[in-house]
């Protein structure tokens, strides 16, 4: 079994308007798919022990329902960068991720979460999985990589893609 899981998921289904793109709410929908993909987690033993969210209000109550749905007691960490940077700026913070995590939820936004999947995966994973990220990464969709490498050495090419899941309520 690999040292290190890493979990990238975009938020679930959120509410289309808000006076602030970050104030925008999870559609009930959204709540009902964030809680089915803390379900899966749980059922293929993937409980975060630490996560990485945006703090925009859809990303926040996604991982709310993630957690509690998975019964995970993951330390937590808000970062803005996660809403407002690129993919460089979320791989740097996955790389000052603590050291002792084992398995990692970044829960962010399109179109980041989409290439920073694309840029870590080493092209020798899940057949399946892979065919579904090629697919697109719509909400709820969460992609599984086995890292190998410490997190401050995760770079492009360093996460085997070995599962893809759209959590659907």
């Amino acid at each position: 079994m690999t040292e290190r899981r890493l979990i990238v998921m975009r938020h679930a289904k959120a509410e289309p308007f808000a006076a602030d793109d970050q104030d925008r709410r999870l559609s009930e929908r959204g709540v009902l798919d964030a809680a089915a993909a803390g379900r899966h987690l749980a059922a293929t033993q993937l409980v975060p022990d630490h996560a990485v969210v945006s703090p925009a209000v859809r990303t926040r109550m996604t991982w709310d329902e993630v957690c509690r749905a998975s019964g995970s007691s993951a330390s937590v960490s808000f970062d803005d960068a996660i809403y407002h940077g690129d993919t460089e700026a979320a791989l740097e913070t996955l790389q000052s991720v603590p050291g002792q995590a084992r398995t990692v939820i970044l829960v962010g936004h399109n179109p980041t979460a989409s290439y920073l999947c694309h840029l870590l995966d080493d092209g020798a994973g899940d057949v399946d999985a892979t065919s579904g990220l090629m697919g697109g990464f719509p909400t709820s969709a969460l992609a599984v990589f086995d890292v190998e490498v410490p997190w401050l050495e995760l770079g492009a090419e360093t996460g085997r893609l070995v599962g893809f899941h759209v959590g659907h309520g």
